[in-house]
């Protein structure tokens, strides 16, 4: 048997096996949704497969051939109450029948707890975020499990949301150790890096414990191939910066207490100032988002070290 042949056997007509089972003592049968279902009893008799595809270029095609159910939400009520002006049979509902569901609604809305509703609003924010900023889906099914404990903590509770999505990120970024910045989090999220940073202290603090996840700061060595890929440096330059970072740690370099942006910066400009492919002070600061004044207060202390 062809594929079409087998296409046209399982179709169901009313016309020539009726209905396929009795469902309610007044059937009436249609096509909804890709499913032959009664509109009576809402009992679907069976599926319509449609062997060719045609494309829909106005809203009313897209309704009219649409078959697919809605995909359901990973947390929430299964029903939803829409606030629709028609029936399941296209019948205008009367002015009792709006009241009616709008009680319903309202009734339905009490009975979803505060987790549910902040869910509904960090889920889309915590999308949008990672979109934005290119971030993997692995960080950030580590970075939504960390803002779950948070809510369900209740830390949210008078605090920014924005501000705790922004940091359960970057704390994902620091445990998977991701070449990823603060502020560059802080600009996308469009949020101050005050609340952020506050947010992000109260994560390290309780919440990221309890996960047995471990906040690793992020390196020199880290933003070195970050920044000179931002620069479109080639790797042996990238590799003499590293060379040089590393022999000055050896030579009694201090780290403690110095930004590892500073530290990067400046050893790449060094490199970079040593081959041909020279790049400017304010190129260099741009990137690594430092200051002028840091980037040669740390090619001096770098040079000092350097045999």
């Amino acid at each position: 048997m062809s594929y079409k042949d087998r296409l046209r056997s399982t179709k169901v007509s009313s016309d020539e096996n009726g209905v396929a089972e009795e469902c309610c003592e007044n059937p009436c049968i249609e096509s909804k949704d890709g499913d032959v279902v009664c509109l009576n009893c809402g009992m679907i008799q069976s599926r319509n497969l449609v062997g060719n595809e045609r494309r829909a270029y106005t809203i009313e095609e897209v309704n009219k051939r649409r078959r697919t159910e809605p995909r359901w939400r990973e947390f929430g009520p299964r029903t939803m109450l829409p606030n629709s002006k028609i029936d399941s049979k296209g019948r205008l509902i009367n002015a009792k029948g709006k009241t009616l569901f709008s009680r319903l609604s309202k009734i339905q809305n009490s009975l979803i707890s505060s987790i549910e509703r902040n869910f509904w609003e960090a889920k889309p924010k915590l999308k949008m975020l990672t979109s934005k900023m290119n971030i993997p889906e692995y960080i950030k099914e580590t970075a939504w499990k960390i803002y779950s404990l948070v809510a369900r903590k209740k830390l949210t509770m008078g605090r920014s949301i924005d501000g705790f999505i922004a940091a359960s990120l970057y704390a994902a970024i620091r445990v998977h150790e991701f070449p990823r910045l603060l502020e560059e989090v802080c600009d996308a999220s469009m949020t101050p890096r005050r609340t952020v940073h506050r947010s992000l202290g109260m994560i390290v603090k309780e919440v990221l414990p309890e996960l047995n996840l471990r906040y690793k700061p992020i390196t020199a060595e880290q933003l070195v191939f970050r920044f000179g890929n931002d620069l479109d440096l080639p790797m042996e330059v990238q590799k003499k910066a590293i060379n040089m970072l590393s022999e000055a740690s050896k030579n009694g370099l201090m780290r403690t207490g110095k930004d590892p942006k500073g530290l990067a910066a400046s050893v790449i400009y060094m490199a970079a100032k040593s081959s041909n492919c020279r790049k400017t002070q304010a190129e260099v600061s741009g990137v690594a988002k430092v200051t002028e004044v840091t980037l040669r207060s740390r090619s001096k202390q770098i040079k000092l070290k350097l045999v």
